[in-house]
């Protein structure tokens, strides 16, 4: 413990700090994290703080994305019915697809590509976490993940306060509307917030809507483990992987407990609570190992593919959205 407490330390106490602004200040929780991270990067020079911040931004983690599956029930995908489930899930291979297909047009690596299309199918910037865990530094260095993070927060946050004024302007039906900014915006918080702000029932459709897209973040983990098993490294063996990561199957387990014996709604908000600060942990700490001046030459190809899923996303969904 004597080596995890000085990166520990720190990364609590800018967690803290960027939960502080965040509630004074209406700012989203994301952003603020991986501002004031970014700010506090020095102090990963400081050898004595990697231990703790490698914990932070791993571990803590994947205990994060564990807890996520508190959320999810059996009855949240059969109370959207099976031609919006259909549509969400075609939404999500379309995005991903897209999105790697233009990385070659922006000269972009694919792996990166990846990244930001998973993230933007699924919930954003945990999804994003949960992805680099399986893909690894080999292959998408920490700066442009770190670009990327901070591409898909800024986008979904716009996306909170367009998407319900362009849904309003369309002429767009609460489901309709509901459909839309949950299947779109990338975090749960803001495509919840985005929903209630065009109407009660908007929000609730937005809710459920985005709670799916959550449940089908370990199946898109499951088909990227595959798919990087398959692909390998330059002149590594091709073969499939044969046991997933273990915070997918922990993902699985508590979301299939939680469905045949409904987890108490005390115990389901201190998860929530619990995976959104380990979250926030990891986000401020991937971001404190991120190097500045890497992040200033990336250039602006780099957000190419955040921007081509978001628009992406937003199309299908609408289209969508309109066939309902």
């Amino acid at each position: 413990w004597r080596d995890y407490m000085p990166g520990m330390l720190v990364t609590a106490i800018a967690a803290l700090a960027a939960a502080w602004l965040a509630d004074h200040y209406a700012a989203p929780l994301v952003l603020m994290g991986l501002l004031i991270g970014l700010a506090m990067s020095f102090l990963s020079q400081d050898r004595r703080t990697h231990a703790g911040l490698d914990l932070m931004s791993q571990t803590a983690l994947r205990i994060g994305i564990v807890l996520v599956g508190a959320r999810i029930t059996a009855d949240q995908l059969i109370e959207l019915g099976p031609l919006p489930f259909a549509l969400l899930v075609l939404i999500m291979l379309a995005v991903i697809l897209i999105t790697v297909a233009s990385a070659r047009l922006f000269r972009q690596d694919s792996h990166a590509a990846l990244l930001a299309g998973g993230a933007t199918a699924i919930c954003g910037a945990s999804a994003a976490l949960a992805l680099y865990s399986l893909i690894g530094d080999k292959r998408v260095d920490q700066a442009r993940f770190t670009l990327t993070l901070v591409g898909i927060t800024v986008a979904s946050a716009l996306a909170m306060s367009l998407y319900p004024i362009l849904a309003a302007e369309i002429g767009l039906t609460d489901t309709q509307a509901g459909f839309l900014i949950g299947a779109s915006i990338h975090d749960v918080a803001q495509a919840i917030g985005g929903g209630f702000s065009f109407s009660p029932q908007a929000g609730e459709v937005a809710t459920i809507v985005k709670l799916t897209r959550v449940a089908l973040l370990a199946p898109m983990l499951m088909l990227v483990a595959l798919w990087l098993g398959r692909s390998g490294e330059p002149g590594a063996t091709r073969r499939i992987p044969l046991r997933l990561p273990w915070f997918i199957l922990g993902f699985l387990a508590v979301a299939a407990v939680n469905s045949l014996v409904p987890i108490p709604k005390p115990v389901q908000s201190a998860a929530a609570t619990g995976a959104q600060a380990l979250l926030l942990l990891a986000i401020v700490a991937t971001a404190m190992k991120a190097r500045l001046h890497l992040l200033l030459d990336q250039g602006w190809r780099s957000f190419a593919p955040i921007v081509i899923a978001t628009l992406t996303s937003f199309l299908l969904s609408l289209a969508a959205a309109l066939a309902l």
